[in-house]
């Protein structure tokens, strides 16, 4: 079976709801950026570079120089890269709700998945 970063794409977007957190992940972008949403840096900029290398059409590794290894490294990135934007959302859309009162009673909570 041959990828391609259009397929990779498709499977990102099947991803546990990634086209519904969409608006989410851009409110939460802003609100860090404005300084308004405290998360670690690191923790936006390390997964918000790995969709960009996704999207790119510039790779470390080619598909057309190397086609099996060249959709590796981009599977490498997007298995790193989702999961950890994702659960970064579901932190961000707890401290939003918690912020507009709707969650009097959370002290702590930890997002599994």
């Amino acid at each position: 079976m041959k990828y391609s970063k259009i397929e990779l794409a498709k499977q990102a977007i099947k991803h546990k709801g990634l086209m519904r957190k969409i608006p989410d992940i851009y409110r939460m972008i802003k609100y860090w950026r404005k300084g308004i949403y405290p998360v670690n840096s690191i923790d936006m900029i390390l997964p918000i570079l790995g969709i960009l290398y996704i999207i790119s059409p510039i790779d470390l590794l080619p598909e057309i120089a190397v086609p099996v290894l060249g959709i590796a490294d981009d599977l490498a990135v997007l298995s790193l890269t989702l999961p950890k934007l994702l659960k970064e959302v579901d932190k961000f859309l707890l401290w939003e709700a918690k912020q507009k009162g709707n969650l009097q009673n959370i002290s702590d909570a930890k997002i599994i998945g």
